[in-house]
């Protein structure tokens, strides 16, 4: 992807035009860390309709805004004519651009100095105008100009400013924190899949746990997240929890995650968002039902920041699931059989393993179901089918509805306890139990 984006580099200015590489890819290799998205961004002084000249095959969706994406290396680089902003009505894009011939009033509406670094591809040449560099060097994200303006212009920024805070490990400059505190309210009104897809890196590419404690101390935990905010101050009984409230639990569980899934990670934060609902304090503090609540609660933040369906389903399913893990050793086989072969059962393993870490400790159920787990794809490598479907019920006399689905579950039942092993045992089953009249 490096070369792809070297070659574009060396056709703009093979033509005339100033050509660089720019943003994260440069800060990346300064700090001699891999660019694991295999981003390349490019800044030239070539206008869109110039650089679309030279690449025919380029996506112009945001030419009005100096942004051209050119094919290359099997994915896109992002190319971006020099540039001024003018107003931002909407707090992400502006109103109106001016394209410019200069490098340095360029870099100068960008969002944070250390994405401000120009870099010759060829000889490494730098040309920072923000001091950049400088910033590096102490591990600080510091907004270019005036962080309030920057803040205004796209309020997505503020978020930004965490994630990269949290991945690269710096902190964030007093006069930029200042400025997010004192707009974090804003952030609502960014579009939610961009808040959604910046709490994802967030989660999954590092430092999730300070990246939520950054999210707290910006305030801006309260305003996209008040449910995992609730969970701070929120006791739990300590000869089962000794690392003390809800939150610092569930910020130890996101320590412990290594490179996670985006839904074994949202997991992980919401698995006890229900426990502030279903806090009870009698012989001893209790949580009756906080799963079914979280599932309720979660479902509400999976909608609000517009999952798609089939991430929502995992989410939930992780948050449902989580304390079925107490019972493994006393299930029936049915029912452990169904609960190890659920579709993503390594996140709920890894979701109970990282749980018990961050708790007690102890991961006895937890090697109970690895071990169980291992025995049924020793045995059975995929889910086995039942002995009877509907078309085996119809022609037994069985007619289509409510009772076909009962019909089965208590088939399937019986099948995984290992009472039923063939068709016509299940029928003489079936017959026995269930009349065929209704």
């Amino acid at each position: 992807m490096r070369e792809a984006a070297q070659s574009i580099v060396k056709l703009l200015r093979e033509n005339g035009f100033e050509a660089y590489f720019v943003g994260g890819c440069v800060r990346d290799q300064l700090l001699g860390r891999e660019n694991r998205r295999k981003d390349y961004d490019v800044a030239t002084s070539a206008a869109p309709a110039e650089i679309t000249a030279l690449f025919p095959r380029a996506k112009t969706v945001g030419a009005r805004f100096g942004v051209v994406c050119v094919p290359a290396g099997g994915g896109f680089v992002e190319v971006a004519t020099y540039r001024t902003d003018h107003a931002y009505r909407d707090g992400r894009r502006p109103s109106s651009v001016v394209f410019s011939k200069s490098a340095k009033e360029d870099v100068q509406r960008r969002d944070f100095t250390i994405n401000g670094i120009l870099l010759d591809p060829f000889d490494d040449k730098v040309l920072d105008f923000v001091e950049g560099r400088a910033d590096l060097e102490k591990q600080s994200i510091r907004a270019i100009g005036s962080p309030e303006q920057r803040f205004r212009e796209d309020h997505l920024r503020m978020l930004r400013a965490v994630r990269l805070a949290a991945a690269l490990d710096f902190r964030i400059e007093s006069e930029t924190m200042r400025a997010i505190q004192a707009h974090a309210d804003r952030i609502v009104r960014t579009a939610p899949e961009r808040v959604r897809g910046e709490l994802n890196r967030i989660l999954t590419e590092g430092g999730a746990r300070r990246g939520f404690e950054l999210l707290d101390e910006s305030g801006l935990l309260r305003h996209i997240l008040p449910e995992v905010a609730a969970l701070q101050g929120v006791r739990q009984p300590p000869q089962f929890h000794p690392e003390g409230d809800v939150w610092t639990h569930t910020l130890m569980m996101l320590a412990g995650l290594d490179k996670p899934s985006a839904t074994l990670a949202w997991g992980t934060l919401l698995h006890d968002v229900g426990k502030p609902d279903t806090f009870r304090e009698t012989d001893r503090i209790r949580f009756h039902g906080h799963a079914a609540r979280g599932v309720e609660i979660a479902q509400g933040i999976c909608k609000r920041l517009r999952f798609s369906n089939a991430d929502a389903k995992r989410i939930l399913e992780l948050v449902a699931n989580h304390m079925q893990f107490m019972e493994v050793s006393r299930m029936r086989p049915a029912r452990l059989k169904r609960f190890l072969w659920q579709q993503h059962f390594d996140e709920h393993l890894e979701l109970h393993r990282q749980d018990c870490l961050a708790s007690s400790g102890g991961l006895a159920n937890y090697d109970f179901a690895r071990e169980k787990l291992a025995e049924l794809e020793r045995e059975q490598p995929a889910p086995p089918r039942p002995p009877l479907d509907g078309n085996d019920l119809k022609q037994a006399g069985y007619a289509p509805g409510p009772l076909f689905r009962e019909i089965l579950s208590a088939v399937e039942e019986e099948f995984l306890n290992g009472v039923l092993t063939d068709k016509e045992s299940a029928l003489r089953f079936v017959r026995g139990r269930f009349d065929p009249s209704g």
